[in-house]
């Protein structure tokens, strides 16, 4: 690599303060622009002696019905806004489901159950084992008890079993830590995508903890990984009318029925990225909880970009004339997944970032349409809207693509690579894993804010933004870091070799 000449880099430095003189001047425009104007009163102020003043003042006729008028406008106004206003939704607390010792599976057990279930399919075996290699998993991820048996046992029974130990333990942990009695939930939302039985798993919840008869309870299925976004925009809509209530959301995926045990490598994918994990989030809308809530809830934008289905999943290859399995990611789910985000980037940027941004994200998108549709389209940057990034933990590949296109730092995307690593795959509750561990660094302070980012199939892009309502201490005890948070982050090869 040729050395980098002092000119390129006086002329860098020379650009990067160009564009922060330039982020400055726009931003802080109607600052600028009113310190002549005030400059100016006050000079005037200061040459007119107090009787010119006083003068003045008596020179101004005020009628008494004008008076009674403009009164009785501004008091119209305030009633329209404030009526019109939608709630503010706080997010009070949330619990993550972290699953018990025994049910971890380290490389070696994964790989030797797999010899076993797929010993007719060699092949299959060492596709399962590249994946691995290269997915961006740690040793201590969870699979349910069903899957640790030679062969696995992936019927109903031992899916409902899961269930119960994934959804109950969530909720109780929520309870314990807000203080929340059952019989004051007046929302109910649980999100699995590919586990929906009869009855459904949130009259399972209603069931188990004798919520009220009018509860209003809703069951979410076949939304994918971003199942838990829709969640919280669904309680959002919900909460706007229906004032002084609790909406408690559960969001997992069950790993237990959807085990697969042929050799389609694209099924195959599953088994080596998913794993076990949930989340149970309380919002609501009382005034009273505005002191205690970890977050306020600003904005959900979603995102659906239809496909045919072969653009939903990873196609994957083997090299024969190599004599080596080499893995390559679909071009279309590749495509329909950049359109949802550059959708979801050109809906959610005027709503949050700073003027300096949309002037230049405007600019470029008016260049392409008139002048040259082939000029680069600007990406804003988000880093100055946001502090904290929640990138789903789908794999490395999803990271890695959303980290370039966002120009995002190592730091930004540390919380999604770690719960990537620790937990693995948790579909729609990875993004709870993640704001976790951002809470268990102590780096969330009242102020901050943080996207969230999902995708899902369908194809789906949704996202949430949440601004952070008090400064929050990292957990000692309590959380699903607590007893692994001061190992990370930690340095994740390229590839694990096996």
């Amino acid at each position: 690599m040729p050395p980098i000449s002092s000119e390129t880099s006086n002329s860098s430095v020379n650009l990067k303060y160009v564009k922060l003189f330039y982020q400055y001047l726009v931003n802080h425009f109607i600052t600028i622009a009113l310190i002549p104007i005030a400059l100016g009163v006050l000079i005037e102020a200061t040459r007119l002696g107090p009787n010119e003043l006083l003068g003045l003042w008596r020179s101004l006729q005020f009628d008494p019905v004008h008076l009674l008028c403009m009164s009785f406008l501004l008091v119209l106004v305030a009633t329209v806004y404030f009526m019109s206003k939608p709630r503010t939704i706080f997010l009070v607390d949330y619990a993550c489901y972290k699953p018990p010792v025994m049910l971890r599976v380290p490389f070696s057990t994964f790989m030797e159950h797999s010899r076993l279930i797929l010993k007719d399919s060699p092949k299959s075996v060492e596709f399962q084992m590249r994946i691995l290699e290269r997915s961006g998993l740690g040793e201590e991820t969870c699979l349910p008890p069903a899957i640790h048996f030679i062969p696995p046992k992936p019927d109903m029974a031992e899916a409902r079993e899961e269930a119960e130990m994934v959804i109950f333990s969530a909720m109780d942990s929520l309870f314990e830590k807000t203080r929340l009695k059952p019989r004051d939930i007046d929302i109910l939302i649980v999100n699995c995508s590919l586990f929906s039985p009869t009855p459904s798993l949130s009259a399972m919840v209603v069931n188990k903890y004798k919520l009220r008869s009018n509860i209003k309870s809703f069951n979410l299925s076949g939304m994918g990984c971003s199942a838990g976004l829709i969640s919280i925009d669904l309680a959002r809509d919900l909460l706007q009318v229906y004032p002084n209530s609790n909406a408690v959301i559960v969001s997992t995926e069950i790993i237990t029925p959807n085990y697969y045990k042929g050799n389609e490598r694209a099924m195959l994918l599953p088994n080596c990225l998913f794993r076990m994990g949930g989340a149970a989030i309380l919002l609501s809308n009382r005034r009273s909880d505005r002191t205690r809530a970890k977050y306020r809830l600003m904005h959900v934008v979603r995102i659906h970009k239809g496909g045919d289905d072969k653009a939903y999943r990873c196609v994957y290859e083997e090299q024969d004339n190599e004599g080596k399995v080499g893995i390559n990611l679909s071009k279309d789910l590749m495509a329909i997944a950049g359109e949802s985000l550059k959708s979801n980037i050109t809906t959610i940027g005027p709503l949050v970032l700073p003027a300096s941004e949309q002037l230049l994200f405007l600019a470029t998108l008016i260049g392409r349409k008139i002048f040259n549709p082939r000029w680069r389209p600007y990406i804003p940057d988000f880093k100055q809207a946001f502090e904290h990034f929640c990138i789903h933990a789908g794999g490395r590949a999803v990271i890695d693509e959303l980290q370039k296109n966002l120009q995002l730092s190592a730091e930004h995307v540390e919380a999604s690579r770690m719960t990537l690593h620790r937990f693995g795959n948790t579909s729609s509750s990875s993004l709870w894993y993640e704001l976790s561990y951002i809470e268990a660094k102590g780096r969330m302070r009242r102020g901050d804010k943080v996207w969230q980012i999902a995708f899902g199939s369908g194809f789906k892009c949704n996202s949430a933004v949440w601004k952070c309502n008090r400064s929050i201490e990292a957990p000692i005890h309590d959380g699903p870091w607590a007893d692994c948070i001061d190992r990370y982050p930690i340095h994740i090869p390229e590839v694990v070799k096996l």
